[in-house]
């Protein structure tokens, strides 16, 4: 199993081919990847890269942190597990009744 890196400050014109090719001087990519919004399909900024090797990904953290790529610094640091998120947003609490169930005492149809 590869080791999953996150990649921050990417310039927004970043494509993910050349997200894959800084990391391949360091070792073997597996998959390259840049989040994009999922709206407008812009990049985010950043993305992650997941190479062969914890070898490989440790020397490419170490290249690469804190370089530049398009006039901005990267981030390159190992990727920690994605935190649970929450459902929905304001307005969606958890559970609820169905249609017609007020709580309390029910309307007659």
């Amino acid at each position: 199993m590869g080791s999953k890196i996150y990649v921050g400050g990417l310039p927004y014109s970043a494509t993910e081919q050349q997200l894959s090719d800084l990391f391949a001087v360091h070792g073997a990519v597996e998959s390259a990847r840049i989040i994009t919004d999922k709206f407008t399909g812009q990049s985010r900024g950043f993305g992650f890269v997941e190479m062969a090797s914890s070898d490989e990904a440790q020397k490419a953290i170490s290249a690469l942190n804190g370089t530049d790529m398009g006039g901005r610094t990267l981030t390159v640091n190992e990727a920690r597990p994605q935190e649970p998120r929450s459902g929905g947003g304001p307005g969606r609490s958890g559970g609820g009744g169905g249609f017609g169930d007020r709580g309390g005492k029910r309307d007659r149809w």
